[in-house]
């Protein structure tokens, strides 16, 4: 069940506070970019860079990404290992607020997000 219309508006208030603090400055920006998307009742950051061999295109590698469970009233929050599969965050698996998931991932106390 995808998460209210109210929620995907506070939870893209803050994915942009959070991407305004972490994003390179507007000069690099075509190097390298940080975003966003909200499905369902998950959203997931992700880096933008040039595809390396074809610097016209663009390609995203997810890194975090958080899920509401309504029925348990919290987040679950993963981060995207080298097989390109999502796994729970071990330190932190679980946020009751949002906040707290974009708090964890700025803090990367196991350089799992950001390296």
């Amino acid at each position: 069940m995808a998460i209210s219309e109210f929620e995907v508006k506070r939870c893209e208030r803050e994915v942009e506070k959070f991407l305004d603090k972490r994003r390179p400055p507007a000069h690099m920006r075509n190097q390298l970019d940080f975003g966003y998307r909200i499905e369902n009742q998950s959203v997931e950051l992700f880096e933008v860079r040039p595809v390396w061999n074809k610097p016209e295109e663009q390609t995203e590698a997810p890194f975090a990404k958080a899920t509401y469970v309504k029925k348990e009233k919290l987040w679950k929050i993963y981060w995207q290992r080298q097989d390109l599969k999502w796994h729970s965050y071990t330190p932190a698996p679980t946020a009751k607020y949002f906040e707290d998931f974009l708090s964890i991932v700025s803090d990367d106390a196991n350089a799992c997000f950001f390296g």
